[in-house]
């Protein structure tokens, strides 16, 4: 009886956010402020896991520039939120969510089984592998001047990145930049050679990508950055300083900025 009480006080734990936006005042929140106040929480839980030591220095500056870089390019609305609509749907998920938990629970759960053992994970990356190989041979079928090909690139690189493999990453993006040059592609693999310390590339590449999109502040916030990261802050302060400068009252992204011009030495 004791573990299903625990649970149930875990349950009501975690759902206590919830409760206590259920008893705040109502207010309208548009689409925009709802995105800033998430990622502002995903911000604080990189500090926390910095502070911990389950993120190293490295680790948290890539997670925090993802996070930075999701706030300069969220959607900006004006529409008020639906509060009554948020409000019935937070009441229903305070008893909901912990029940299907719960149900969920008694149903499949297994309590003492272990983590994946190392053969399972060895199979898995296999199984990657073995995807990433059949999606090369794939695109070897295409021109490579073509915008299939193009797109397979895309999609390698992708894949590539998320397993951590800069140089393949790289290359397959560079080879689908030298089809079609995009902008937003370019500042992709700008972030990407910024993490390896490649600054002159990266720079280069964001002057080509803003000579086509002047005003897109991804792609300025990176110009920031590169030269922050090149150990040049008195350009990036002008870069950025200028964002904030022509930035809406509301923007989402104007907070962020000001905290990094302020960090520059």
């Amino acid at each position: 009886m004791t573990i299903w009480i625990l649970m149930g006080a875990l349950a009501l734990l975690a759902m206590l956010p919830l409760v206590v936006m259920l008893l705040r005042p109502a207010r309208a929140r548009g689409r925009a402020e709802a995105d800033l106040a998430l990622y502002r929480a995903q911000l604080a839980e990189l500090d926390r896991e910095r502070e911990t030591g389950r993120l190293d220095e490295a680790a948290h500056a890539a997670a925090t520039l993802e996070v930075q870089r999701r706030i300069l390019a969220a959607p900006k609305d004006d529409a008020a939120g639906a509060g009554k609509r948020s409000a019935a749907f937070l009441a229903a998920a305070l008893f909901l969510v912990p029940a299907a938990a719960m149900g969920l629970y008694l149903v499949r759960g297994i309590p003492d089984m272990p983590s994946a053992p190392y053969d399972l994970r060895r199979q898995q990356a296999e199984a990657e592998e073995q995807l990433l190989t059949a999606l090369r041979a794939r695109i070897a079928q295409f021109d490579p001047g073509s915008e299939q090909a193009r797109q397979g690139f895309i999609l390698l690189g992708n894949a590539e990145r998320n397993r951590g493999r800069n140089a393949e990453a790289l290359q397959a993006w560079t080879r689908a930049l030298a089809v079609r040059f995009e902008p937003q592609l370019a500042a992709d693999i700008a972030e990407v050679q910024m993490e390896e310390g490649n600054f002159n590339e990266a720079s280069a590449l964001l002057a080509r990508a803003l000579a086509q999109q002047p005003q897109d502040i991804r792609l300025r916030f990176m110009t920031g950055l590169v030269e922050e990261r090149a150990g040049r802050p008195a350009n990036a302060r002008r870069v950025w300083q200028s964002i904030v400068d022509e930035a809406p009252p509301g923007a989402p992204w104007r907070e962020m900025m000001e905290r990094r011009i302020q960090r520059l030495p």
